[in-house]
């Protein structure tokens, strides 16, 4: 004979059974309450007829006795599955010899050091007050709030007032500008800890009206970031869903009605302090409600009112089971049953909805973390940002590739997991095999003989022997520019000049001058070389063109006399020899070409040339600026560039590429930008990716 099973175990005496709401399949639903923890669980009509009869104490019995007197087909399994449910929530009786077996789970619960500062580090939630008997007193004074007259004329109000923004945006958007300050960002912070506050008023205060205790309000630290909480999880004995979406719309209602009144009052005060209030009240308001609270894809204020709204309640966890089942159908063709049974549709929508939130967490936690990586010192930011990865990426995959490798017979056993696993193969082929992936970016097509004719300092038009368009024979002077700054110092050194030479030339005759015929020498080389500092600085005022070609791009309005800026652009003579394209290379992508490389030419917009290139030169070192403007990003080229002082330097280490160009006869205007294709080596996508990564590992990792 086999052995008799156990008695089931007794529930806690002080739990309580709260009717609840109609699930959307129409059964009735009732909430069991655990007032030790005020904690809430939505139970079903198999799960009360089952604690209905627990007195029976077997499970057998007890399936046996509802299928006799109910139309449901419960099974021992349910019993247990229920059992479980029970254990796991702490919500059974401690019976006899169990006391070491509850230490145990206490202390597991309460682990190490390292796991409690873990767990505070992701989530900490600090109670601050205990709000109930004030919210009791003043929830009947503030009645008026709740009332339609107060809705209509807060909706009038948000009217009037994004009328008034709407008109007056300039300004609005000029006030939001300028207030990206230390002192105005500190505002901010000021404005959102108020709205803050008034959200959780919100929150309070509703629950108050429906009869619902509120033990605390607090502050709670999501990974270091202050979030302000109320405890409303006796919204969950309210049976009427209107009720508890009023109450987890409250928050979002409050803020809205802020931004209401405060963009009207924006709108008719005079400018002041209390216009700039009424700013920050607004924008702040109406950024951070429909950013942050509305959102569904965290747990505020949106995501319970899609729960509720949806009647799921854990909405978050039931999508993200039927998501990853999902999957595994969809890649491996199971055969296990969906863990719970929906529509068509809202199957979809839930599955759709659980990929969409773990796209939004990603990007967030990654987000933060790496603002907490910059924030810390490196050691404890290195630390911090592998602390948040691990937990909120590493962990969840790991968790399903450990669900793959329990089904890994399964798995293995089906054909559509063996074409999964084909794909996956190639695709990891594809990964790690070389492509022909060529080296692309923008580049400029010129003639390599190009003087181009900078402005000096000071520089007047004195004379323009050319015009725009004549051909300048070799060393010619193409412009003369007059400078008075450099006229004064040549006058200086000639008189000084002549000065020394008169000395020099009395020497002979005065003792005192012949004492200081060394020095009067020495003084003589430092005029001569001075005349010499002169004379060159005086041939940047009469540029001589090093070949024959045509005047370009010369300013005509420009007449003798005329003051120009420095490092101005005044025109260049252009050679009519072979062309060359230049370009810039990143680091990463110039160890892949070569001289000899091919490459092609395409000029922007296809109004210019398609010309065939070959590489010519590539500079050795990076280059420190960028001496064709038009391939800075901010022109429309593809280098990242930062402007200062006149000159362009490159945000990353970018080289210097000329290539040939192959074609003999193309056009004869003198420059195209267009798009550059070079047929460099081929290269693993994978490589690349992991020489990226490992570059950015090993200049953070420094210290």
């Amino acid at each position: 004979m086999s052995a008799a099973a156990p008695p089931l175990p007794r529930l806690r005496d002080e739990l309580a059974l709260l009717d609840g709401p109609r699930l959307p399949d129409g059964q009735p639903s009732w909430t069991l309450h655990d007032p030790v923890r005020n904690r809430f669980f939505q139970l079903d009509w198999p799960s009360i007829e089952i604690l209905s009869r627990w007195s029976l104490a077997e499970p057998a019995r007890i399936a046996e006795r509802i299928r006799a007197e109910t139309t449901l087909e419960v099974e021992a399994g349910d019993v247990e599955v229920l059992l479980r449910f029970l254990a796991a929530n702490e919500l059974l009786a401690v019976g006899p010899g169990q006391a070491a077996r509850l230490a145990g789970e206490v202390a597991r619960r309460k682990g190490s050091l390292a796991t409690w500062l873990l767990h505070n580090y992701l989530f900490l939630r600090l109670p601050l007050v205990r709000p109930d008997a004030w919210l009791a007193r003043w929830a009947p004074r503030l009645g008026f709030l709740f009332g339609r007259g107060f809705l209509a004329a807060t909706v009038l109000a948000g009217l009037l007032g994004l009328a008034g923004i709407m008109r007056g945006w300039e300004q609005y958007s000029a006030t939001l500008v300028d207030m990206l300050t230390w002192q105005g960002l500190a505002a901010y912070g000021v404005a959102i800890a108020i709205v803050k506050v008034l959200h959780e008023l919100g929150h309070g205060f509703t629950a108050k009206r429906f009869g619902c205790r509120v033990p605390t309000m607090g502050v709670a630290f999501l990974v270091l970031w202050p979030v302000a909480y109320t405890d409303t999880n006796e919204v969950w004995k309210l049976t009427r869903r209107d009720q508890r979406l009023a109450v987890a719309a409250a928050g979002i209602a409050t803020e809205l009605a802020v931004a209401a009144w405060a963009s009207l009052a924006w709108s008719l005060l005079p400018e002041g302090g209390p216009k700039g209030i009424a700013f920050l009240l607004s924008s702040t308001t109406w950024i951070a409600t429909l950013a942050v609270n509305a959102s569904p894809f965290m747990r505020f204020d949106g995501y319970f009112l899609a729960a509720d709204w949806l009647q799921m309640p854990n909405l978050h966890g039931r999508a993200f089971a039927l998501a990853r089942w999902d999957l595994r159908e969809r890649l491996f063709a199971l055969g296990e049953p969906a863990p719970e049974q929906f529509g068509a549709a809202r199957r979809r929508g839930l599955i759709l909805f659980a990929w969409g939130t773990w796209l939004y967490r990603l990007v967030l936690f990654l987000g933060i973390a790496a603002l907490v990586y910059h924030f810390f010192i490196k050691a404890v930011g290195i630390m911090l940002f592998a602390v948040e990865i691990g937990w909120f990426v590493a962990m969840p995959l790991m968790s399903e590739l450990k669900a793959w490798h329990e089904r890994r017979d399964a798995i293995l056993a089906r054909p559509r997991a063996r074409r999964t696993l084909l794909l996956a193969v190639l695709g990891s082929v594809f990964f790690v095999l070389p492509w022909p992936t060529p080296v692309t970016g923008s580049g400029l097509l010129q003639p390599q003989d190009s003087f181009v004719i900078v402005t000096p300092e000071q520089a007047q038009l004195a004379a323009l022997p050319f015009r725009n368009g004549e051909q300048v024979p070799a060393g010619a002077v193409v412009v003369e520019f007059a400078s008075p700054q450099l006229a004064a110092r040549a006058g200086q050194s000639n008189a000084r000049r002549e000065r020394l030479a008169s000395q020099a030339a009395a020497a002979g005759f005065d003792p005192e001058l012949r004492r200081d015929w060394q020095v009067l020498r020495e003084q003589q080389a430092t005029a001569e070389a001075e005349d010499g500092t002169i004379a060159a600085d005086a041939g940047r005022y009469a540029p001589r063109t090093p070949h024959a070609g045509v005047l370009r791009d010369v300013d005509p309005e420009l007449r003798v006399g005329d003051w120009l800026a420095h490092r101005e652009p005044f025109g260049r003579v252009v050679g009519s020899g072979p062309r060359q394209v230049v370009t810039y290379v990143d680091e990463e992508d110039v160890t892949r070409i070569a001289p000899g490389d091919a490459g092609l030419f395409v000029a922007d917009g296809l109004s210019g040339p398609v010309a065939r290139l070959e590489v010519e030169r590539i500079d050795a070192d990076a280059s420190h600026t960028l001496s064709e403007p038009e391939l800075a990003a901010s022109f429309g080229g593809h280098v990242l560039v930062r402007e200062r002082q006149g000159l362009l330097y490159p945000e990353r280490a970018v080289y210097r590429v000329q290539l040939k160009v192959l074609d003999s006869e193309l056009p004869a205007q003198h420059a195209w930008r267009g798009r550059v294709s070079i047929a460099g080596r081929w290269e693993a996508p994978g490589l690349r990716f992991l020489r990226s990564a490992t570059n950015v590992l090993w200049r953070e990792s420094g210290f």
